[in-house]
């Protein structure tokens, strides 16, 4: 009798409460950034003031914004880390709408990763081991991480320090990639590198290729080692202009269509805040690709450019009255389009706040309820799929979709319902009729009429 073989296939699988496995048609995976200290002033507060039920809040917003993966740090001075990471881990372990998804344990100590790694079920990531202390470190956290079924970010970071080119970071994924694999046994799949993402436009020339650096090495990671994953801090590239969240978000989404393109698998975003591609504004966008890209941007005319339009966005936010009153007539024209197009804009964007009324309108305009759902609103999320598709759109947008799709829904229902039972009903009424035309022709023929 031959033994029958299973070949199970080399992708990235994690899991939390349900399996997240990652495969080459997957798309961009959102990791969820605001349970971190670092990076969320209200998480921060929260585990700061013992409130560790209040801050599972921010991990459940990620995880309805659409996170798949769920990013956890606690590096802040005025913490105890280890009891930090300790006490929130176990408290998320025991909600099953949080826990659902993977952890990602992100710290920069390692008795705090380890810590974490006592703590999470399933299959979690750790962000991040490097060799910035050497191999033999390097390996033995390796050795630690792989005992407990982890899956590891790699950052591009050895004894002489950060890499910062694109050759540079490189190098020191390749050099780690061997090491892990051949010296530690990880499987290949279970490695992500993160290249660094550093800011751009900081006015310094030197930064001006960082965004570069980062896609060019990106492509060249996966063309070597392919099966390995790309991951970064998606934020770290907009850093220059913190407290301009239109301009910040268009940089993301801006960066990160290249950076997927390129291989980049996976990033550290806010789900609720990510921007549409196609939807920035056309001047705003090509000021992004120019700094993104490095284009037009000798004497740091391609940053000076969007600083300008930073600040002038900026002041212009700050003005009440007339120009407040214009950027809202502009933010609505699409208000005065046709339906079927107000119904697509809603879905695309995720706007639920003139959603009903549109749905309503649409209901009367079509001959059946049942013909909106099959028509407009399926056009609509077909663009959706589309953009999604094309790298334009993430998730926790494809999910704001679905939330605006299912009210629209909502309304059509009982339309749809009270028409099922008037069809019901003359279906009734015609069967009735057949049966009692059926009677008097038997009682006919058995009186011989």
């Amino acid at each position: 009798m031959s033994e029958e073989r299973i070949h199970i296939k080399p992708f990235l699988r994690l899991a939390g409460l349900e399996p997240l496995v990652i495969r080459p048609e997957t798309n961009f995976v959102n990791v969820g950034e605001r349970t971190n200290v670092t990076g969320s002033k209200k998480f921060a507060r929260l585990i700061k003031e013992n409130k560790y039920e209040e801050a599972l809040s921010v991990a459940r917003q990620q995880v309805e914004s659409g996170a798949q993966i769920i990013d956890v740090n606690m590096d802040d001075a005025l913490l105890e880390g280890v009891k930090a990471m300790t006490t929130f881990l176990n408290l998320l372990q025991s909600e099953p709408d949080i826990a659902r998804i993977p952890v990602m344990i992100d710290s920069s100590k390692f008795e705090i990763i380890e810590a974490g790694l006592k703590c999470v079920q399933g299959k979690c990531i750790v962000n991040s081991i490097s060799m910035k202390e050497g191999e033999a470190k390097f390996i033995e956290q390796a050795h630690i991480c792989k005992a407990y079924g982890a899956a590891v970010i790699v950052m591009a970071f050895d004894e002489v320090g950060q890499a910062d080119t694109k050759d540079r970071k490189v190098e020191i994924c390749d050099r780690a990639y061997k090491i892990l694999v051949e010296k530690v046994g990880f499987d290949p799949q279970d490695i992500i590198f993160d290249p660094n993402i550093f800011a751009v436009a900081t006015g310094i020339e030197e930064h001006n290729n960082y965004a570069v650096d980062f896609i060019e090495a990106t492509r060249i990671i996966k063309q070597k080692m392919p099966l390995a994953k790309v991951s970064g801090g998606v934020s770290n590239v907009s850093f220059s202009f913190r407290g301009n969240e239109a301009v910040r978000e268009a940089i993301h989404a801006v960066f990160l269509y290249h950076a997927i393109k390129a291989g980049m698998d996976m990033g550290i975003v806010n789900a609720g805040q990510l921007a549409i591609y196609d939807d920035i504004d056309p001047v705003l966008k090509n000021l992004c690709e120019d700094v993104i890209l490095n284009k037009n941007n000798d004497n740091n005319q391609a940053t000076e450019a969007l600083i300008q339009y930073a600040d002038n966005l900026k002041a212009s936010g700050e003005n009440a009255g007339q120009y407040s009153e214009e950027a809202n007539k502009i933010k609505l024209a699409w208000r005065n389009d046709t339906v079927e197009r107000r119904l697509a804009h809603s879905l695309i964007n995720g706007i639920t706040d003139f959603i009903e009324a549109d749905t309503e309108e649409a209901r009367l305009q079509y001959s059946a309820p049942l013909e909106v759902i099959e028509g407009p609103l399926m056009a609509g999320m077909n663009q959706v799929g589309d953009l999604f598709g094309a790298g334009k759109m993430f998730l926790p947008q494809v999910v704001k979709s679905a939330r605006v799709m299912k009210k629209s829904v909502a309304v059509l229902t009982p339309y749809i319902e009270a028409e099922k039972e008037r069809i019901k009903n003359e279906r009734r009424s015609i069967r009735n009729g057949n049966t009692y035309y059926s009677f008097l022709s038997c009682n006919k023929f058995k009186r011989g009429v």
